[in-house]
């Protein structure tokens, strides 16, 4: 019988926390539609040999606050049952899944291959349980298969998520400063009436907005994806949600969750979850939307020392919760209370461009963030050469991805309208479209 190693801490969280865990990421492509055994024979050559794409989740071996859940490395996958045709189109098929859990019994991944989006694109759909990759494993994953990538070494995946090669000391004010504001309960976003309904919204952004924008403020480096996307968050959760804008003084401030990457440049393959998370305060009392983008810049310049203190604490937090099961329960569904983990931003660049998959080329890469409690909501931008496709995943009421993504666009406009006159997007251009 082949080795079962445990899930690391984080794994274990992403199984305990009681949600279904779904996230996605879309490939959408022009030209032919794509022939289902060309895919699956692609499929298997380039992730034939990555030992994470074989693992089947097992339940714990006694009882679950004493013992937790291992990977079993299963025979070769069978591309037939992993890479399917559906008669869905992209986005409903996005829609469809956000809520839905993997079956069990065999590796938590699908690659789903839906109809014929609007514009005519012909779409790739990679499904996985959060436990069994992240969102950097995805695109990973989706790299290998594009007709110039290298193959996959028989055997190359990684081990359970690393933890850093050095154990350095952390100032005791910045390790108690950290755990206050990755714990400190936040403000909620106002209940919906008649309860929390998942729902979805992707948009694409109009580039020149975005160019746009990203040259605020004019006389300094410019903003990255991320701290364009956590800007326009912090006018857009205002603007739908107009209590949020004028909380006493003194109370809880609005937090969002910005996932950041542990990879070292000699991991950047790895498959897995080597990742973290950094709560921020939204500047909510900012008066302009270029004064936001502004303080999101200023919060986001402490990324890389706060992620540093991470690298230096999670070891030692993987140890506790490995010896005690029952703990990873307790944190993981407090994270996910509406509280702590109220809004998540992610955003990133597909770097590989031009990329093409049996001569189909790669028009846009769109992300599916997973569905979190009820009361939260996770945004996602992603550049792909000039196409920048927004997602909103809520778990709010029924319509308010859509009011959030049109907000976050509306906020962007804002932001590239205040740009001096050379660097304006063209004032005829809509802010945003249906995305397919």
């Amino acid at each position: 019988m082949g080795r079962k190693p445990r899930l690391s801490g984080l794994d274990e969280g992403f199984v305990r926390d009681g949600l279904p865990g779904t996230i996605g990421t879309v490939a959408l492509f022009t030209g032919e539609p794509f022939d289902l055994g060309e895919l699956r024979s692609r499929v298997s050559e380039r992730w034939g040999g990555l030992d994470r794409m074989h693992q089947v989740l097992e339940p714990p071996r006694g009882p679950a606050a004493l013992s937790g859940h291992r990977w079993a490395v299963t025979q070769p996958f069978d591309a037939a049952e992993h890479v399917r045709a559906c008669d869905l189109e992209p986005q409903p098929l996005m829609a469809a899944s956000i809520g839905r859990r993997l079956p069990s019994g065999r590796p938590l991944w699908q690659l789903l291959v839906p109809k014929a989006a609007p514009t005519g694109e012909h779409a790739l759909v990679l499904l996985a349980h959060h436990a069994l990759l992240d969102g950097s494993s995805m695109a990973t994953l989706l790299r290998l298969l594009m007709d110039d990538a290298r193959p996959a070494r028989t055997g190359a995946t990684a081990p359970a998520p690393s933890v850093p090669r050095q154990r350095l000391s952390v100032r005791p004010a910045d390790l108690s400063r950290e755990l206050r504001d990755s714990n400190a309960p936040g403000q909620r976003l106002p209940s919906a009436p008649g309860g929390a309904h998942p729902s979805l919204a992707v948009t694409r952004l109009d580039p020149d907005v975005v160019r746009s924008a990203r040259r605020q403020p004019a006389d300094g480096r410019g903003a990255t994806l991320n701290e364009l996307l956590l800007g326009a968050l912090s006018g857009a959760l205002p603007a739908c949600y107009g209590a949020t804008s004028s909380r006493p003084r003194g109370s809880a401030p609005l937090y969002a969750t910005v996932p950041v990457d542990l990879r070292s440049r000699c991991e950047a393959q790895q498959l897995g979850n080597l990742i973290t998370a950094v709560r921020l305060p939204l500047p909510l009392g900012a008066d302009s939307p270029a004064g936001r983008l502004h303080a999101c810049q200023k919060l986001m310049a402490d990324l890389p020392d706060r992620r540093e203190i991470h690298q230096r604490v999670l070891p030692v937090l993987e140890g506790v919760v490995r010896a005690l099961p029952w703990l990873t329960t307790v944190l993981a569904k407090r994270m996910a209370r509406p509280e702590i983990t109220t809004a998540v931003c992610t955003a990133f660049k597909w770097r590989d461009n031009p990329s093409h998959l049996h001569g189909r080329r790669l028009s846009s890469v769109v992300s599916l963030p997973a569905l979190s409690s009820p009361g939260t909501t996770s945004v996602s931008l992603v550049q792909t050469a000039d196409a920048y496709v927004l997602t909103v995943v809520s778990h709010l009421g029924p319509d308010d991805s859509r009011r959030i993504a049109d907000a976050v666009a509306a906020e962007l406009a804002a932001v590239a309208a205040s740009a001096p006159a050379s660097a304006q997007a063209p004032p005829a251009s809509a802010q945003a479209s249906p995305a397919p």
